[in-house]
């Protein structure tokens, strides 16, 4: 299932039933490199495949020096966000995954897909920065701003981390036994 993600590479799963014929893709910043993430992330596509179509997607992170100025850090967050947005149709529903974003309980998560669903949006869009974040374009661009607290995770392990609660929205609004 999982290819070689180098540039623009994507992973689709097919659903063996859809869930009110909704789509995911997550959009991250970087190639993810590390086996324990991938091996996780792929636990959980594998579990989602019965409920949803999921796709990864990685678009190149913008080669930087370790000290940039705020001009550069600016430069670099636009150059990937463009890429993010090439990425993003008109009619997806965009989360933008941001410290300062809304901060909700799995099961809060869960109903607001739901209640989305319903509005009929079916294709979501999650986005995942790099290590300087998302640029104020692709920010202006989302539905909403979403934030895991006020921690400061690896961009890369957000990736996992989102994948699992999106998992978990599925089990919750099915009624289906999870993990508290």
């Amino acid at each position: 299932m999982w290819k070689d993600l180098s540039t623009n590479a994507r992973i689709v799963e097919e659903p063996t039933r859809r869930s009110k014929n909704m789509g995911i893709k997550i959009i991250g910043v970087g190639k993810l490199k590390e086996k324990y993430l991938l091996q996780g992330i792929a636990e959980y596509v594998k579990r989602l495949k019965s409920y949803t179509k999921i796709e990864m997607i990685e678009v190149p992170d913008e080669k930087a020096p370790e000290n940039l100025s705020t001009a550069e850090m600016l430069q670099v967050k636009e150059k990937e966000g463009e890429r993010i947005l090439a990425k993003i149709r008109p009619d997806d529903y965009v989360f933008a995954l941001a410290i300062n974003g809304a901060q909700l309980s799995s099961e809060e998560f869960a109903e607001k897909l739901d209640q989305l669903a319903t509005q009929g949006k079916s294709n979501f869009v999650f986005v995942i920065g790099g290590s300087l974040g998302l640029s104020e374009t692709v920010l202006s661009r989302s539905d909403q701003q979403i934030s895991f607290g006020r921690l400061t995770y690896p961009h890369q392990l957000m990736r996992l981390v989102l994948v699992e609660q999106i998992y978990r929205s599925y089990r919750i609004n099915r009624g289906e036994p999870y993990h508290k």
